[in-house]
């Protein structure tokens, strides 16, 4: 084992590629090709791609995909893929749905349907690596530079700046984060909701153990959200599960005391790390919606 160790941090230090892409594949877990809609499309729904700039792919990452149409990409253009699933009510605030590793945006409808039904519409994003997005193997870097391209597509579906929100839920949660850190609160958006998050990814490392810390203290992926929290300054709603092994709630817990007012916790018994909308659904369901009326109603008078 110590002989592995030596061998991994003589590789990283000398800047090995390969090695930096497969520790980045063992950390997001990134699964590329699955269907390409969900299944029950509605009048006024939709499955669309989006372009990405030119500046989305850094020039130094030798581990892309060729670029073809296979590998999400049209005309050596980088592309994102996206579903609008507008809520009955017109009035209803849109949230930007940014999920975790591994699970695809159809492998996630269960929570996306749970927010709908909670009075939300949805703009849900595939990061680059998944789904029928341009296959790459994903980085933070291009997790927030298909953050950032979702959230332009999400200011023109929302005009009303105070009715956006933000959604983050596992590793989404660290997106999230970082996203909502960069804007202005009421200005930019009104509220961030984050299900089963974390400190930072140093922390989720440490309790795996000590393969998943020498892996992490290996290559450049932070999402230091602990780090970022301070900066925002909107309405903050935090779930988590008590039972949650992937994410012990200790961290979660952490996050939420950083975090600036006004700020909501929902701890759901016995919940663990994805089924907290199936676990807890009728806290699951009141809390959300009185997240909503009390800050996303246009009221100024919201409670704390």
């Amino acid at each position: 084992m110590l002989q592995i160790l030596l061998l991994l941090s003589l590789l990283a230090s000398s800047g090995c590629a390969w090695l930096d892409a497969r520790q980045r594949e063992l950390i997001y877990r990134p699964t590329p090709g699955s269907p390409a809609e969900l299944t029950d499309l509605r009048a006024g729904e939709e499955h669309y791609f989006v372009n990405l700039p030119a500046n989305a792919r850094p020039p130094d990452d030798s581990d892309h995909q060729p670029l073809t149409a296979d590998a999400g990409t049209v005309n050596n253009t980088q592309r994102i893929e996206l579903w609008w699933l507008p809520h009955p009510d017109k009035s209803a605030p849109t949230l930007l749905y940014l999920h975790g590793t591994f699970r695809t945006v159809p492998q996630n409808r269960h929570k996306i349907d749970a927010l709908r039904e909670a009075g939300f519409a949805v703009l849900a994003v595939e990061y680059r690596g998944w789904g029928l997005s341009t296959a790459i193997t994903p980085s933070e870097q291009t997790l927030v530079q298909d953050a950032d391209a979702a959230w332009a597509e999400l200011q023109r579906r929302e005009p009303r700046a105070a009715q956006r929100v933000i959604y983050g839920h596992s590793m989404g949660s660290g997106v999230a984060v970082d996203l909502a850190s960069r804007l202005k609160a009421r200005q930019d958006y009104g509220a961030l909701i984050l299900e089963s998050a974390f400190t930072s990814f140093a922390d989720v490392a440490s309790e795996a153990g000590l393969f998943a810390s020498l892996l992490l203290h290996l290559n450049n992926e932070r999402f230091a959200s602990i780090d970022k929290i301070t900066h925002v300054h909107a309405p903050l709603l935090m779930i988590h599960g008590s039972a949650d092994t992937t994410i012990p709630i200790r961290l979660g817990r952490q996050l939420f005391m950083a975090a600036n007012p006004p700020k909501r916790w929902l701890n759901i018994h016995d919940g663990a790390h994805s089924d907290l909308q199936q676990i807890g659904h009728a806290q699951y369901q009141a809390t959300l919606q009185r997240f909503k009326n009390d800050y996303l109603s246009g009221s100024s008078s919201a409670k704390p």
